[in-house]
């Protein structure tokens, strides 16, 4: 008995300096329950506030004035474009500018004077008896959470317009949703899973391709090669564009006929972004290999990367609900880009022009990926 437990203190004390020396695994020991607490605990906020809308103001009085200052107070919505036109105000919606449209018509002070009127029980013309909202919100109903926060201002009080209680029958805002009026959650989760489903395997893929090679003994093998670094790094990642190829197939064939989601965008500009995002997962799942230096390492720094991408990238969680800091980090990650390309073509059918800041960073972090990927690798090599 006593010789096992001296067998097992023998191997205790062994994995404990392994795992000192193991300076990477002990750090993910340390960084992987951080980050999520500082995720899920700062970032991730269900609580939606500061959502960019658009103001249209066709009555340009004090009351709109006033109005929109009251709407801004709630914290759910921030103006943060305003436009004399509803044509520029729905392309900067269908471009992800901003989430909806705040519209005020010219009548606003006869709309809130029968809204007040029937309110204090006073006689009403048969115009006022079907009293109007006072003005028009035209939101972008695919991202669910957003459209619900909006529409929890449906029936907000106006105290600093109304001295007395208004009708509780009429709707101060109209509410009018796009993209998603039913408010399916199918509609929102479909393009969004792939992205994060694209994001797990394509870094899965090739975070462990440069440290299985030196694993399995062929490193020796590729060095007396003439193969040139980038030439290796892209014939590790072709083979798996037509695997994500696949899966993009496969995923939007069952949401389209499975759960009804819609393509409204062209199949071309679904496979070029789609394509991009793919190499530039890709490429980083490269970087990774070459900073770790066994298959743990690797796995273990794919779920450090995984993490953010799944719970910044607007997946789960609005983009816009984020603290500023959350979305600097999130800009960097190629899934926050590629949520707002895929469903902008899949819901919105935006067009190349509106997505080139998107479609740029995708290029440029591939490119960047594949350099020092590269560059790692020569390094290795010498």
């Amino acid at each position: 008995m006593m010789r096992s437990l001296y067998r097992i203190q023998a191997i205790f004390f062994k994995e404990l300096v392994q795992l000192k020396r193991d300076k990477m695994t002990f750090g993910m020991v340390v960084m992987i329950p951080l980050v999520q607490l500082m995720l899920f605990g700062y970032a991730i906020n269900t609580n939606v506030r500061h959502i960019p809308v658009a103001l249209v103001d066709h009555s340009q009085t004090a009351i709109s004035r006033v109005l929109v200052q009251t709407v801004e107070a709630t914290q759910v919505v921030t103006v943060t474009q305003k436009y004399f036109d509803l044509k520029s105000a729905q392309a900067a919606l269908e471009q992800a500018q901003v989430r909806a449209i705040l519209i005020i018509p010219h009548d606003v002070s006869q709309r809130l004077a029968r809204h007040r009127s029937v309110g204090f029980g006073l006689p009403a013309s048969s115009d006022e008896e079907t009293s109007r909202p006072i003005a028009q919100w035209l939101v972008d109903g695919s991202d669910t959470m957003i459209a619900a926060a909006i529409k929890g201002l449906k029936n907000m009080p106006l105290a600093e317009l109304l001295s007395k209680p208004a009708n509780r029958g009429t709707p101060t805002f109209e509410v009018t949703l796009f993209y998603n009026p039913e408010q399916r959650t199918a509609v929102n989760i479909v393009p969004g899973l792939l992205g994060i489903i694209l994001t797990m395997t394509m870094i899965m893929f090739t975070s462990g391709a440069i440290v299985r090679e030196r694993e399995q003994g062929n490193m020796e093998m590729l060095i007396t090669t003439p193969i040139r670094s980038i030439e290796l790094m892209l014939g590790k990642i072709i083979p798996y564009i037509f695997i994500g190829l696949i899966q993009v197939f496969i995923i939007l064939s069952l949401g389209y006929f499975v759960f009804n989601v819609p393509i409204n965008g062209g199949l071309g500009a679904l496979f070029s972004v789609t394509l991009l995002f793919i190499a530039a997962s890709l490429t980083l799942g490269l970087v990774i290999s070459t900073i770790a230096t066994n298959q743990l390492q690797s796995m273990q720094m794919t779920i450090f990367v995984l993490l953010p991408s799944i719970l910044l990238s607007g997946f789960m969680f609005p983009y816009e609900g984020m603290p500023k800091a959350a979305q600097y980090i999130a800009e960097i990650l190629p899934a926050t880009h590629y949520m707002r390309l895929i469903r902008g073509v899949i819901l919105r059918d935006v067009g190349f022009t509106d997505m080139m800041p998107d479609i740029y960073w995708l290029i440029i972090f591939t490119a960047a990926g594949l350099t020092i990927a590269s560059l790692r690798f020569k390094k290795n090599l010498d």
